[in-house]
């Protein structure tokens, strides 16, 4: 495993050309450029503020702005990487059958061009933290080890779609199907606690908040994302430790499942595409 790490390292400045040439290809014709970063999340954040306080107010959540976009931004994250991903491999069938490199570098690269882009559009996030006069607390600190364990779920699941892409081709298909459900099934748009502790199914009882955070790791994520920037709308506020400490290692697991499974079929990558 060590010495996939480092070969990967070796290969960092293919990664980097990668990563730019994704990123001119995404915004080549475009008017606004890498503006789209910034608009594309201003302009959901927009709708959704329109829709659940003025057409159809359903909320009390104080500042909804950025109460959304500690949702929308580490989705969009998620959502990009993935479906880019999953075609990183068969995209580039030319490179990989002719030329010896580690095939990781493929969806690593997409998903990196995305975390750029998720970046940049922080700027939004904190530009509205700033309108709405909510304080940066101590625990902002803590944004760059949050964004780090997304990165590694991001990078594991990417893998695994990946993989599954070069043998069945639909797979971004039926993906991109699964992610709007899997987009409504997380607290994107809506806060997690609305959620029953305590829901009855054929005479069981389901803590629907906590299942739904062991076994959607985007709902523990964007939890975490708006407990340290967000809080109650007051400034950001102590993660759980228990409840960080886990979907770190869920995050982990993933990554460790990715890489295993995408190892374990590279070999035959160059034969399949």
């Amino acid at each position: 495993m060590l010495d996939r790490v480092s070969e990967l390292w070796s290969y960092r400045e293919l990664v980097r050309n990668l990563v730019i040439r994704d990123l001119k290809v995404r915004y080549r014709n475009s008017i606004l450029g890498v503006l789209w970063s910034l608009v594309n999340p201003l302009l959901m954040m927009l709708v959704f503020t329109i829709v659940f306080t003025v057409i159809a107010p359903t909320t009390d959540i104080k500042k909804f702005p950025v109460f959304i976009l500690c949702g929308i931004l580490p989705w969009n994250f998620f959502s990009f990487s993935v479906i880019g991903s999953i075609r990183s491999i068969v995209d580039n069938a030319p490179l990989v059958s002719k030329v010896y490199f580690p095939r990781e570098v493929l969806p690593i690269s997409m998903v990196l061009a995305n975390l750029v882009n998720f970046l940049i559009a922080l700027v939004v996030l904190f530009a509205f933290i700033l309108v709405f006069q909510i304080p940066l607390t101590r625990w902002v600190l803590l944004l760059p080890l949050v964004i780090l364990m997304q990165l590694i779920f991001v990078i594991g699941v990417g893998l695994i779609m990946a993989t599954v892409n070069v043998f069945y081709r639909d797979t971004q298909v039926i993906m991109e199907v699964l992610m709007q459900a899997w987009f409504f099934l997380t607290p994107v748009f809506y806060p997690g606690d609305i959620l029953p502790r305590n829901y009855e199914l054929w005479g069981v009882s389901f803590d629907v908040w906590r299942w739904m955070n062991i076994l959607n790791p985007m709902a523990s994520i964007i939890a975490t994302y708006r407990v340290i920037l967000y809080g109650t709308g007051n400034g950001g506020a102590p993660p759980e430790l228990y409840f960080f400490i886990r979907t770190l290692l869920t995050a982990i697991a993933i990554l460790g499942i990715g890489s295993f499974i995408f190892y374990r079929y590279s070999r035959t990558f160059g034969e399949e595409v």
